[in-house]
């Protein structure tokens, strides 16, 4: 018997080692080899830090922009899901994992039981006993064909995916409070512009009102003032509400209440740092988004060689060992040992084409995840397209938005000269006046809408990852340990 045990042992060993799964192969990338050319682009730059190799508080110089970030990081709820998706999927391969060993139970029984004298074959009743101890093995599957060794590598693949998932949130996480804080500090300024342009617009209100008074301003002029006054008031109610609103997604971002007495710079002054835009094969390496696709698409191709397996006999052991007596002392006295062995195969016969089907729909799920990862792919590549073709327009726009704002500076100075003087009407200051403000307003919003668009390509070259203050990452392509307990 034990002969006989060994050699299923080794034929077993033997066939373990082979597998259905089909031999991956990378998809091609469905961009082109370079960024895009044209007008719209910065000209190439010298080679630097990646975005990826970057981390977020060398790309931030605001202090105050820093310590929202490391808040969020520790605080946010979404990121707080991933970390913990991450272990979720650990305990899942692990117990797809163990399927590939025995498991091993230890049992005892006992039992004692009457039997009356009717129903006794001596006529007298009696009293039973039994007892019993061993170690057994229950239904353990012989992974002849890989099926079980093909899922515990999908639930590995996915446990990768759920991890570069936990990245490409907190990558997300790090340009959503950037964006928020920036969009607050413009506002801020917004309305701190809207306040002094209503003052302005409310003292030459006041003017306008005393010359009319006298017969020097007409009724129109003064009406043509307060319009400006009233457009400035609605200017300042939208700006306070969205002053209040613009607190409010940065607190639920943080997870936290906003820190006081934040130290924050202005948007004019050097909040950014620059970052070389790369290659496009650097996207398939460092965006954790096109990772995480691969990954699942690895997965996606091991479930194959699972479905494969299905069409083949499979194997399972039950078996077990130990000791029977029917007193408690003599248990373990010499001849009391037993031991049964049931091996059981199933051979798939006829089973309605449920197995074909699986078969089909395991690789139609392949070729879904490759378009994900070819999708992924390309959306990388036109964000990183976007980026570029925003960071040399901008830097354009702001300079003529500067120039047209000094323009207007000295179109106000000299209206307002001229109709201090009384060559010039009040509505040509009231013109000059809403043209500088609606200039002003436009340069804070351009240089928002420049910084933003520098934040969003340096989320989509894989920056923000680096300087981490959530709970450490395994280590890459490290599968999680197994626990006994």
């Amino acid at each position: 018997m034990s002969k006989s045990l060994l050699s299923l042992a080794v034929t077993a060993f033997v066939l373990s080692g082979c597998s259905l799964i089909p031999d991956y192969q990378r998809p091609e990338a469905p961009v082109a080899a370079q960024f895009p050319q044209g007008p719209a682009y910065s000209s190439a730059q010298a080679p630097g830090q990646a975005a990826a190799e970057q981390g977020w508080k060398q790309f931030f110089h605001d202090p105050a922009l820093q310590q929202l970030i490391q808040t969020a990081l520790v605080n946010n709820r979404d990121l707080r899901v991933a970390a913990l998706n991450i272990d979720a999927y650990a305990a899942q391969y692990q117990i797809q994992r163990a399927d590939l060993f025995p498991a091993v139970s230890a049992t005892g029984s006992g039992s004692r039981s009457r039997t009356p004298a009717r129903l006794s074959q001596t006529g007298e009743a009696s009293i039973n006993s039994q007892y019993s101890a061993g170690l057994g093995i229950s239904a353990y599957e012989l992974d002849l064909f890989g099926r079980v060794r093909s899922l515990s590598e999908e639930a590995l693949q996915k446990y990768f995916a759920t991890e570069e998932a936990r990245r490409s949130t907190q990558i997300s996480l790090v340009a959503s409070v950037a964006n928020a804080y920036l969009t607050w500090q413009a506002d801020k300024e917004l309305l701190k512009l809207t306040q002094d342009t209503l003052g302005a617009f409310e003292e030459s209100y006041r003017l306008t009102s005393r010359s009319n008074e006298v017969g020097v301003a007409s009724a129109l002029d003064l009406s043509q003032s307060r319009t400006s006054v009233e457009n400035a008031r609605v200017q300042l109610a939208r700006y306070t509400r969205q002053v209040a609103q613009d607190e409010n997604s940065l607190t639920l971002l943080l997870g936290t209440g906003l820190p006081a007495n934040l130290a924050s710079k202005p948007l004019s002054d050097d909040l950014l740092s620059e970052v070389p835009a790369g290659l496009p094969s650097d996207l398939l390496q460092r965006r954790p988004d096109i990772v995480q696709a691969e990954y699942n698409l690895k997965a996606a191709n091991a479930n194959i060689g699972a479905a494969r397996a299905a069409f083949f006999p499979s194997i399972s052991l039950t078996a077990s060992a130990g000791t029977a007596s029917p007193n408690l002392g003599g248990l373990f006295k010499g001849g009391s040992g037993t031991w049964s062995f049931a091996p059981q195969i199933n051979i798939p016969i006829f089973n309605a084409g449920s197995l074909r089907a699986s078969l089909d729909y395991s690789k139609i799920q392949k070729e879904i995840n490759v378009a994900n990862y070819e999708k992924a792919i390309q959306t990388g590549f036109q964000e990183v397209s976007d980026g570029l073709a925003a960071r040399a327009t901008y830097k354009q726009q702001l300079d003529a938005q500067r120039g047209f704002v000094a323009a207007n500076q000295d179109y106000y100075r000299l209206a307002e000269r001229r109709y201090r003087i009384g060559v010039d009407s009040n509505l040509t200051f009231l013109d000059a006046q809403r043209q500088l403000f609606s200039a002003q307003q436009s340069l804070i919003t351009d240089r928002l809408a420049q910084l933003t668009s520098e934040v969003n390509l340096y989320k989509a070259l894989g920056g923000g990852w680096n300087e981490q203050t959530a709970k450490n990452e395994p280590l890459k392509e490290e599968a999680p340990k197994m626990k006994l307990f």
